[in-house]
Formats: structure tokens, C-alpha cells, sequence
């Protein structure tokens, strides 16, 4: 059986990681490096960083954070956040880091995906959904969930897929940084409908969440941010107690 995986999320602002609830209220909890470099100590799979404050001028900050992050860990990363070319998702893997996370520009422009898979191959393509539920149809946001689109959420997986993303990573604004639980129904979904493997993120709490959308919710993979960064729970004890449900994982 293939091992689950756990992998904390970092989002960067400028250079710094930071939290918040349903997309608001961040603030600072720690050194993105240095947070790096315990997670992968601790145990964790993989590591996603997200740059929530990507612009043209902080780009180039970002890029050479990623080049420290690359030199600090030794786990794969994935990096996203304000990648909107070819150009952009070169310049983040040649300087270390190990997939690309797309998001807003792919929606835009779906034949982002179809690019980057093309160039580098799909293994390094991670296509992220953020999706809020209106009047019981998921719909994806873009600009950190900022702004609604027409697009759904299981029709825009399907597609990414087929433009060549190797994961979809899917986020549900209802409940990142609540701590209540994961949308275990829609990563089913999800899981049920794709081929390529599911990233489950928003609204760990506890053990037992993450337990759940591993198996009811049939995850690939469960990320987290507020649970690892407040030391509410540290990676070894999960994995731990993840074995002893049964849940294949790598210690």
C-alpha cells in the first residue's frame, strides 16, 4: 500500500510564515527556513510554501528564499503563489525547489498547465484549488479567495488533470484555519474522479481529522499548517498514532 503523506504548509509573507483563519487575520509565527528545517527533522513527507504576498517586486525575494530552503532541507518542497508563466515556474525549480504550485493564473489560463507539464513533465505540476461552497455548488476562488469564479470544483480537477497536472492540491476555504475538520465528502469526490493523487488541506484540528480524510476522506496526502505550527501536534506523535489505526505512513 502506498504511505500517506504529511506535509505542513508554509505561507510566506515576505519572508516570513504567517496564519490565519478562512484566508484572514495573519500573523507571524516563524522563520520559513528554520520552521523548514524542523519539519523535516520531525518526520514530515514534504513541505508546501506558498507566497501569499507575490508581486513583482517581492519575486525576487522569494526566489532566493527558496534557494535557502533548498540548501537547509532534505525533503521535497513544493513552492506557489503568484506563478503566472513559464518563465516563473522555471525560475522557482532551477532554484531547488521540487514541484511548482499553481493556482490563480491557471484558472485564467488554463494552458499554464499544459506548459509547465509539457516542459518539465507532470510530476512537477501541482494544480491548487481553492473552493468555497454557495447554495451547495463548490466554486473556485482565486487571489488568495478573494475573488469567485464560474469555474466548479470537481469539473476544473478533471481538466487540470488533463492538462497534465501530477496532484491536485484542493483547499476549502469553508475550513482552512478552523480547526473543525476536513470537507472529507468532496476529497472522496475527488479521489473517486481523478487518477492522479489528492492533497487534502483546510481545517485540521486534531489526530483524529487527519485520521478521517486519510481514510473516509480517501487523501493521498493531508496537509496542515495551524496544528504543526502552534505545536498543537508534532509529527512523530501523528504518525504514531496514524500507524497504530492502520494508516500506512513513513516514519
Amino acid at each position: 500500500m502506498v504511505a500517506k503523506r504529511i506535509i505542513p504548509c508554509l505561507d510566506v509573507k515576505d519572508g516570513a510564515v504567517v496564519k490565519g483563519i478562512n484566508f484572514e487575520g495573519l500573523r507571524e509565527v516563524g522563520d520559513a527556513v528554520k520552521m523548514g528545517v524542523e519539519y523535516s527533522r520531525q518526520g514530515a513527507d514534504e513541505l508546501v510554501y506558498l507566497d501569499i504576498s507575490a508581486s513583482r517586486e517581492e519575486r525576487s525575494t522569494f526566489t532566493r528564499l527558496v534557494e535557502q530552503i533548498a540548501l537547509g532541507i532534505d525533503i521535497p518542497f513544493t513552492v506557489g503563489g503568484g506563478i503566472g508563466s513559464l518563465e516563473d515556474a522555471s525560475r522557482l525549480l532551477d532554484s531547488g525547489a521540487d514541484k511548482i504550485s499553481v493556482n490563480s493564473a491557471a484558472v485564467a489560463h488554463p494552458e499554464l498547465i499544459s506548459d509547465i507539464a509539457s516542459r518539465y513533465g507532470s510530476q512537477f505540476v501541482v494544480c491548487a484549488i481553492d473552493a468555497k461552497c454557495i447554495d451547495g455548488v463548490w466554486r473556485v476562488t482565486t487571489h488568495g479567495g478573494s475573488r469567485l469564479t464560474d469555474r466548479e470544483l470537481f469539473s476544473w480537477a478533471r481538466e487540470a488533470q488533463e492538462r497534465g497536472a501530477g496532484e491536485i492540491l484542493f483547499t476549502s476555504m469553508d475550513h482552512d484555519g478552523t480547526r473543525n475538520g476536513y470537507a472529507c465528502p468532496q476529497y472522496r469526490r475527488l479521489a473517486s474522479e481523478l487518477d492522479i493523487p489528492v492533497i487534502a488541506s483546510g481545517g485540521a484540528g486534531s489526530i483524529g481529522d487527519i485520521a478521517e480524510v486519510l481514510t473516509e476522506g480517501c487523501a493521498d496526502a493531508a496537509l496542515a499548517a495551524s496544528i504543526f505550527h502552534y505545536g498543537q501536534i508534532r509529527i512523530p506523535v501523528l504518525k504514531g498514532e496514524l500507524l497504530r489505526r492502520g494508516i500506512t505512513v513513513r516514519i
